[in-house]
């Protein structure tokens, strides 16, 4: 069994797509910047056999906030990951290639799951069947709202961007992010950082998005799963009191309690990114 170990609210955030070359390792990193900047330093696993997380965190200099790295090898039942003792927040970016086994495992782990998706039919192809094996085989339930979709090299104005709104629009799945096809992304990597460590001027097209995505994070983690049921109990309550606990459907009180409190704490959808 796949073990996570951490400080007490470890706020665990799973980077995951079965398609290679969506933009997994991107969004893992700069996240991990946008967390560092904030601090305390977050932990990425790189549990990638290709170690690109890794070599960022090689590639950053001294003089940047701290990110802490650990490679996991090949995934295996008995894989524990042991998150640095001063960190609050890990993001694990995982491979294309995964089992069953190890999705079922992950999933269960997962405070967050974000799936990047870049706007081309074979994209929405693969992601349309993998949200569908997170529902069904996963048993992922959706009204927990733990999964974010980013959509990555994006371009405005573009048939395939319209195509992947369409798309997103059909899950009832928030798109919490959508990242330019910005050579910014290149460029940061190259030199172990994240594009909301590039001068002002550079960025200030990238940095909104990466802070839509961080922020809805941060409202995630800001609340545990006892304290959303809290939360929808307190609300499907005052329904009831409403109309003076006659009539009415508890049941249906509660999906209604569970939209909102859901709505509000996932926020609204993230906009297009400017200078396109």
């Amino acid at each position: 069994m796949i073990s996570i170990s951490g400080v007490d609210g470890l706020h665990k955030i799973v980077v995951m797509n079965p398609k290679g070359g969506c933009g997994k390792t991107t969004l893992a990193t700069n996240l991990a910047g946008w967390f560092a900047l904030r601090g305390p330093p977050p932990t990425v696993v790189d549990c990638d056999p290709q170690g690109f997380c890794t070599r960022w965190i090689e590639a950053r200099g001294p003089n940047r906030p701290e990110v802490h790295g650990l490679a996991t090898g090949p995934l295996t039942a008995r894989t524990t990951i042991d998150v640095h003792a001063d960190s609050s927040v890990v993001i694990i970016d995982l491979p294309a290639a995964i089992t069953g086994d190890q999705l079922h495992a992950f999933v269960y782990l997962a405070d967050s799951l974000l799936l990047p998706v870049t706007p081309s039919d074979i994209d929405v192809y693969s992601a349309t069947r993998f949200i569908a094996e997170l529902l069904l085989d996963a048993q992922l339930d959706r009204s927990e709202r733990r999964v974010g979709i980013v959509a990555n090299r994006v371009r405005e104005r573009t048939r395939s961007f319209a195509m992947l709104m369409r798309f997103l629009g059909s899950l009832q799945i928030p798109m919490i992010g959508a990242l330019r096809d910005s050579q910014n992304f290149v460029q940061a990597a190259a030199l172990g950082l994240a594009v909301c460590e590039l001068p002002p001027h550079r960025a200030q097209d990238d940095v909104p998005a990466l802070d839509a995505i961080g922020g809805w994070l941060e409202r995630r983690r800001a609340m545990s799963r006892a304290q959303r049921d809290a939360l929808i109990a307190k609300q499907a309550y005052r329904y009831a009191e409403a109309r003076g606990f006659v009539g009415g459907d508890p049941a249906a009180d509660w999906r209604r309690a569970e939209e909102e409190i859901d709505g509000a704490v996932a926020g609204e959808t993230a906009p297009v990114p400017a200078g396109q």
